[in-house]
């Protein structure tokens, strides 16, 4: 069945918002008074296809990836810059007002910059033995295949023609792979999930395709297959070479302008906590002029974090531990030993670390988030524990998507 719908509103996950007697529906791909004709969902009673715009919003703009609509990486290409700007900022706006937050909110940052850096791509076994490779379709297990993807960054050039290449060499597949994909300063660096055990042979082909375009290395489950080149990435003035399946900020321009904001609200701080360190993107920037200690329970990221540090000529002492800061947070009375605590939890949130951060004696605090819901949560424990929100900054590195990223400061 039909449904002609007229669209409110965006939703926070960028779908258009329609109003009917049994609730909200929600409808991908629609803007804003737009009316619109869609259908069911199987499933999913609240959600419904978009089949055709037929009055489209003077806002609308043609989107210029050919996939969209098609592919699930990008939810919202289709909307004039203002407007989307401005709703992208409103989420956070409104997961403070739901948590009871009255707090000035910064105008967003675009940081996508020249663009992502990092992706996954999916490898499935299609029809007639061929091995398809590309993106999921929104919300679905359906695989869209692409040959091209202009949100991603010059410095993953290849990586589709990689991505085809692994997959030809595994296929016929099993069962699906995830390939992730890092652009380094050294080319590619490739670990494959989902293979199965390798045999002689298809390692030994996997090593040719290293061998044969923009590749750094290629890992399987963090498992070494091929190293043409250590990957290497740049924080600051240090370098650091990546594990295997290392999480970094999207784009690089994004990492750059959390860290700036992170250093700019530590200030003149003589040592600082760095926890949920990672590789250490906010650590080695800090340590060009206060002491820090860096916590994170990846004991690779530890690890990598440390040896830059050590290798980096101007950093004052950088001391990384692995710790589970989920299952034991730093206690409040540790906590008040420095000058500033910086946390950057993923995307659960730190609630546990937060109530040891509120009980502390710490006088400034940043936190860095990637969950506008989780930071609303922390932060009304910090605030209830005496804290108060003097800024809050919404950062835009995961563009034409509902992500958004924040970084806050509190002040007791």
């Amino acid at each position: 069945m039909v449904d002609r719908l007229v669209i409110t509103d965006i939703g926070h996950r960028g779908d258009g918002v329609a109003s009917s007697p049994g609730g909200p529906l929600f409808v991908p791909y629609t803007l804003p008074g737009e009316t619109v004709d869609a259908d069911a969902v199987q499933g999913h009673p609240d959600r419904r296809h978009l089949l055709r715009v037929v009055l489209p919003s003077p806002d609308r703009v043609e989107p210029f990836c050919e996939h969209f609509g098609v592919c699930g990486g990008c939810a919202i290409q289709h909307w004039a810059e203002p407007h989307y700007r401005a709703w992208k900022r409103e989420l956070v706006v409104a997961a403070l007002q739901q948590a009871g937050i009255d707090a000035p909110v910064d105008d967003l940052i675009d940081a996508h910059g020249e663009g992502r850096r990092r992706a996954v791509l999916h490898a499935r076994q299609g029809t007639k033995e061929i091995v398809e490779v590309g993106f999921s379709a929104l919300r679905a297990h359906t695989l869209v295949p692409i040959d091209r993807c202009p949100v991603l960054a010059p410095a993953m050039e290849g990586a589709i023609d990689a991505a085809w290449a692994i997959a030809d060499v595994l296929g016929p597949l099993k069962k699906p792979l995830d390939i992730h994909v890092t652009g380094t300063l050294n080319g590619l660096d490739i670990d494959v999930r989902g293979s199965g055990p390798l045999d002689a042979a298809r390692a030994s082909a996997l090593a040719g395709v290293a061998a044969s375009g923009r590749i750094a290395r290629i890992t399987r489950h963090g498992d070494m297959v091929a190293l043409v080149a250590p990957p290497v990435v740049r924080m600051g003035k240090a370098q650091v070479t990546l594990p295997p399946g290392p999480f970094l900020q999207a784009t690089a321009l994004g990492e750059e302008t959390l860290a700036a904001l992170v250093v700019e609200h530590a200030g003149r701080a003589k040592t600082a906590l760095d926890l949920f360190c990672g590789l250490g993107p906010f650590s080695l920037r800090l340590a060009e002029r206060s002491r820090v200690t860096a916590i994170d329970s990846d004991p690779m990221a530890v690890e990598a974090l440390s040896r830059a540090a050590q290798a980096t000529p101007g950093l004052k002492q950088v001391t990384a531990v692995k710790r589970d800061l989920f299952r034991l947070p730093m206690p409040a009375i540790e906590l008040s030993a420095y000058d500033a605590v910086i946390f950057d939890p993923p995307r659960q949130g730190a609630e546990a670390q937060a109530r040891e951060i509120a009980r502390s004696r710490v006088k400034n605090v940043v936190a860095v988030s990637c969950n506008a819901a989780t930071f609303a949560r922390d932060s009304a424990i910090l605030i209830g524990g005496g804290y108060k929100l003097m800024r809050v900054t919404p950062v835009d590195q995961f563009k034409y998507t509902a992500h958004v990223e924040i970084v806050a400061r509190f002040v007791r």
